[in-house]
């Protein structure tokens, strides 16, 4: 069902800290004409810690009527407290979104069973696809393959974002289960598509949708130098983009680059001085800036 690269698009802000839409319209329209497979708003790159539930629902049905069906709108409903996850599933998927990620609860730390029962409870409540979004570096615990194993057997669990950074694990996951596997880590995109995945939630993909389109595109394709040349071109750029705290290099490349004004709601803030240069460094390099 989902294959290709999907944009963990950027909450863009005014100056006075209200959703940019305008400058979300855009980013929008540029992410389709690079030829991604679709959009995932509100996620950790959307700054959804930081968005209330209102405006969580309106940025999703936004993205949703923006893209009118020209990509797929994978739509973050995540939250620690499953309620809440429930609830925002339930209004992405009255927006009309084709799909829901979501995290595993963090802060919490759920034991494995608390873990399943979680997503057990959001996939009762909706329709919609679901993508399990494991990472732990976020979240405090990692999802054990057992229980991704376990929800797999659930009708709309139909696909998994790997964050983990262990290939051992992905290559179980695509062993025992039939799950769409996407990386969710963009440096690790080619290594998890040759064990098995099929694609991945991108932060580089918004400041370099066609490349990363073309990485996995030409992977699928069975042109594996292609792909490893496009990865090893785009390598700085994944570690660039992660020199600070994401999303905050990646909104101040977008920023750059002309596409947005440069505004995070704390507790995130600029990047220091010595790690935007080695951001803008790398942005010249690629021609970006």
């Amino acid at each position: 069902m989902f294959e290709g690269v999907y944009t963990a698009i950027v909450t863009p802000f005014r100056d006075d800290g209200e959703v940019d839409y305008e400058s979300l319209g855009r980013l929008i329209e540029w992410q389709i004409s690079s030829g991604v497979a679709g959009i995932v708003p509100c996620g950790t790159t959307g700054e959804s810690a930081t968005l209330s539930e209102a405006e969580h629902a309106e940025v999703i049905t936004f993205v949703v009527e923006r893209v009118d069906k020209r990509a797929a709108v994978i739509a973050g409903t995540g939250s620690n407290c499953t309620k809440t996850a429930v609830e925002l599933t339930r209004r992405a998927e009255k927006a009309g979104a084709d799909g829901a990620l979501v995290i595993s609860p963090y802060y919490n730390k759920p034991t494995p069973e608390g873990i399943y029962r979680h997503f057990l409870e959001i996939s009762g409540s909706t329709s919609l696809p679901i993508v399990i979004y494991n990472v732990p570096g976020r979240t405090g615990s990692n999802i054990p393959p057992e229980v991704v194993e376990r929800l797999s057997a659930l009708e709309n669990v139909t696909a998994v974002k790997e964050a983990s950074g262990n290939l051992a694990q992905v290559s179980r996951m695509a062993a025992n289960t039939d799950l769409d596997i996407l990386s969710g880590d963009d440096g690790l995109t080619l290594p998890i598509l040759s064990v098995g995945g099929r694609g991945v939630i991108s932060v580089a993909g918004n400041v370099a949708p066609a490349w990363m389109s073309e990485l996995t595109k030409s992977y699928l394709a069975g042109d594996v130098r292609r792909a490893l040349a496009v990865h090893q071109k785009l390598r700085p750029l994944f570690e660039a983009l992660f020199i600070e705290t994401n999303p905050i290099p990646v909104k101040t490349a977008l920023a750059e680059m002309g596409k947005i004004n440069l505004y995070f709601r704390l507790p995130l803030v600029k990047m220091a001085e010595s790690n935007r240069k080695e951001l803008l460094k790398v942005l010249k390099e690629l021609s970006l800036i």
